[in-house]
């Protein structure tokens, strides 16, 4: 059998209309053409198709049959339609991102749970770690995508930078309130939390202090911004941070100054190069960059 689907669309449409002239003017085509159609498909088959009853054609026994299973196949049809239009509008699949652990519990929770609100079939796993753990998951393709930062390149990823600001934050009350900027003059004699050692981060803030002649007076090294920020809100100790960082624990009693020399920041999205230009995994990327747009700098 060669059945075509203009065929079974237009004996079906005959059988519902009871005519050519309706079947025609339902499908949008000419009489002459349902006619063409129906007399291929009935030479297809190699049956009677209709019989003529009060000026009617009525399928007959065998094409009544027939016709309840070609119903079935344009229902199919009809349903993949619904589910292209469904996959088109809400993806499926699953993604796995690898972010730095501050980025876990925060800024990232509230993007993540945005960009899922309008896709109810993606899931996620999100897995935090140090730089150099989802480096090593990116490379092997075990994660869709990182965001990380101190990332120098590698031929096996793809990334983009995002340049974020730094800011000086101290606690409620702190004497470093009353400035409206703060330099490393200002903080000679305070006890500094800081970015752990020989992160590309300490050494820029590290030059910084010595542009100045200053001496960094260090009190704790944590690994992310996000503990810093939790222990200068509980204690009289300073630090310099991400914007971003900042800005999500400002309700934790933080007041935030611009710190200069500025230093920047720099995260990285992360991708391997096979697979790469997997929708889903660009659309997250794109979302999440967006959700920086009020806190980037240009570099």
């Amino acid at each position: 059998m060669n059945f075509k689907l203009r065929q079974l669309e237009a004996f079906r449409s005959i059988a519902r209309t009871g005519s050519v002239t309706g079947a025609a003017a339902e499908l949008g085509i000419s009489q002459p053409a349902v006619s063409r159609l129906l007399a291929d498909f009935s030479k297809t088959i190699d049956f009677r198709i209709f019989r003529r009853e009060s000026g009617s054609l009525i399928p007959t026994a065998e094409a009544d049959y027939m016709l309840a299973e070609i119903t079935r196949i344009f229902d199919g049809l009809n349903h993949l339609e619904d589910l292209r239009h469904n996959l088109k509008k809400s993806p499926v699949g699953h993604l796995r991102i690898a972010c730095l652990p501050g980025f876990a519990t925060s800024h990232l929770p509230e993007v993540l749970t945005d960009f899922l609100k309008d896709r109810p079939q993606v899931t996620v796993t999100l897995e935090p770690d140090r730089p150099e753990r989802i480096l090593e998951w990116i490379i092997g393709q075990q994660y869709d995508c990182g965001i990380t930062d101190g990332f120098g390149g590698h031929p096996a990823i793809e990334s983009s930078d995002i340049s974020i600001p730094t800011v000086c934050i101290m606690s409620k009350g702190h004497a470093l309130a009353k400035k409206s900027v703060i330099s490393p003059a200002d903080l000679r004699e305070e006890k500094l939390v800081h970015s752990r050692r020989g992160s590309p981060f300490f050494r820029h803030l590290e030059q910084a202090f010595a542009d100045f002649h200053e001496q960094m007076n260090s009190w704790i090294e944590v690994r992310q911004f996000t503990t810093a920020c939790m222990i200068v809100s509980k204690s009289d100790g300073v630090s310099i941070v991400s914007a971003l960082d900042a800005d999500q624990y400002r309700s934790h009693g933080l007041e935030i100054r611009p710190f200069e020399p500025q230093i920047v920041h720099r995260l990285s999205l992360l991708r391997p190069i096979t697979g790469s230009n997997s929708p889903l995994v660009l659309d997250f990327l794109r979302h999440f960059s967006e959700s920086l747009a009020p806190f980037q700098t240009e570099t």
